[in-house]
């Protein structure tokens, strides 16, 4: 067999009942040129038989078998096992449109500055199931943010990309060691670490993954993707970047998110000088044991790092024009997080 020119990383688990739609639309690819390698992560349903059918049918298709042992040490034996410089990234329950693999190798090779490549994504549910707001909401932001510069300066905040929707190259993975296998979000972390090593991300404008989303999806239900391992993951790569050296900091927004990003830099040892609110009526306070200023006071705390910490729809680009009105640059004195 030659080398491929994708290779695929697909994690099963107990997918029985969207496997088989998944590896259709695989299928169905308009780029013929790829590998789908499978690793059954020690399921109990008939989805290790519905593998071994398509396996008999198609010959891209490579299954490998563990123990159940989650989704990281899944994809890293998966990154071992394939063949491709380039390499994808599927779910079980997700389906590629047509034309996903030939688009983005189209983009990767017209544009070898991008290591990391994501395409837009439609938000599905199954029949009769409402769409969750929350998750809506998140599509709109991952579908606005479509090229590198607007990735890196929200990354703080989420993950800027969807991750069965990625193509990244080879070189790139071997580079950064794979997923790591600790406690917490794997794709997220690989993403940030990969922004401190210099990696371009570029995104295509088009719809080219269905994202289903349902109560049994992993990112629900598994604890390493709860908000606090996410809080964590944020935290130690701000550490590694604008808060490296035990810089203090400067928390725009005084209300939950503030205040738990707070609590997060003092237990990491790091000083909390004053929280900045544009709401007048509560200037003056303190909140764990720092101040309440107004905006104008913000324009005095240079050399912090400033961390505009809000969720309200709009306040994060309020913030944005008021840090940038004040001289304060993003990335050096300003960070969003959520």
């Amino acid at each position: 067999m030659g080398t491929p020119r994708v290779s695929v990383l697909l994690p099963v688990r107990d997918a029985a009942a969207t496997l088989r739609e998944c590896l259709d639309s695989l299928a169905a690819q308009t780029l013929g040129d790829y590998e789908v390698v499978v690793v059954d992560d020690g399921s109990s349903d008939e989805g290790p038989s519905i593998l071994e059918e398509r396996r008999r049918g198609d010959g891209r298709l490579r299954v490998l078998g563990t123990p159940p042992r989650g989704i990281a040490p899944a994809l890293n034996l998966a990154l071992r096992a394939a063949r491709a410089p380039l390499v994808a990234r599927m779910d079980a329950d997700d389906t590629a449109l047509p034309d996903r693999l030939l688009r983005q190798v189209e983009r990767l090779d017209a544009d070898p500055t991008i290591g990391v490549l994501g395409c837009r994504v439609e938000h599905v549910t199954d029949p009769g199931v409402p769409p969750s707001g929350g998750m809506l909401a998140h599509v709109r932001w991952h579908n606005a943010l479509l090229d590198h510069d607007s990735m890196a300066r929200d990354r703080f905040v989420d993950s800027p990309l969807v991750h069965p929707s990625v193509v990244v190259r080879r070189e790139i993975m071997d580079a950064l060691g794979g997923y790591s296998e600790e406690d917490g979000p794997e794709d997220y972390e690989l993403w940030l670490r990969a922004f401190d090593a210099g990696v371009r991300f570029g995104k295509l404008e088009d719809v080219l993954l269905r994202w289903r989303d349902h109560p049994l999806r992993a990112t629900r239900r598994d604890p390493r993707y709860a908000p606090g391992r996410f809080l964590a993951v944020k935290y130690e790569a701000l550490s590694r970047g604008p808060l490296a050296g035990g810089r203090s900091a400067v928390i725009w927004g005084a209300g939950p998110i503030g205040k738990e990003w707070a609590l997060t830099l003092r237990r990491g040892g790091h000083e909390v000088v004053a929280f900045v609110e544009v709401d007048a009526r509560k200037v003056g306070r303190r909140i764990h044991a720092a101040p309440v200023v107004g905006v104008a006071e913000a324009a005095r705390l240079r050399g912090p790092l400033h961390i505009a910490a809000v969720g309200q729809r709009g306040a994060r680009e309020r913030i944005r024009d008021e840090a940038a009105r004040l001289g304060l640059g993003e990335g050096r004195d300003l960070v969003a997080v959520a």
